[in-house]
């Protein structure tokens, strides 16, 4: 009888933290929206200072095309896509283009290092946990978001990434009014 009662026991305490563990998973999910359920809705404002210690505002980006890069001084994908996206800036920028870049790291002195050695030359802000909610949770990086020029997440690029695929993106936004 002791071992029947035990293995009910065990039985119960399992499905308890299993349903447990679904309501806390499930809660989850209201919290930080899946990146992909962010495509064609407008993209999650947010104010913060850049390196410089400007303020950045991302609403005031409206009418032009935003790329829009989570990224971090250890990431070696990120360390390649940066400096094409500075070339994407000063080649692009005239007919619209603004690049914002979120350093996720947690020690501002290194962003700002890696910045001077791959000579950025667009904003670049301090992420958080927080900030990488409002996008769905950034965990992997390089996460790249394009929003057009009325405030909308276009595409997603997550990861290592065909550069041509996402600069030919950028045209297209560039070329629509």
């Amino acid at each position: 009888m002791n071992v029947m009662s035990s293995s009910r026991s065990q039985y119960h305490r399992f499905h308890t933290a299993l349903l447990l563990g679904l309501l806390l998973f499930a809660c989850g999910m209201h919290t930080a929206p899946a990146a992909d359920s962010l495509l064609l809705k407008q993209a999650p404002s947010f104010v913060r200072k850049d390196l410089s210690g400007r303020r950045v505002n991302l609403s005031a980006y409206r009418g032009k095309v935003v790329l829009l890069n989570f990224w971090a001084t250890w990431c070696a994908p990120c360390q390649l896509e940066m400096p094409i996206f500075a070339s994407w800036q000063k080649q692009y920028g005239p007919r619209g283009l603004r690049i914002l870049g979120v350093s996720m790291d947690d020690d501002e002195s290194a962003a700002r290092k890696a910045c001077a050695k791959l000579r950025v030359n667009y904003p670049v802000v301090m992420g958080d946990e927080r900030l990488g909610t409002l996008y769905g949770g950034v965990l992997g990086l390089p996460v790249t978001y394009l929003i057009d020029r009325k405030g909308r997440i276009c595409a997603m690029f997550q990861g290592e990434t065909d550069l041509k695929e996402m600069e030919s993106r950028i045209k297209e936004l560039l070329d629509s009014r």
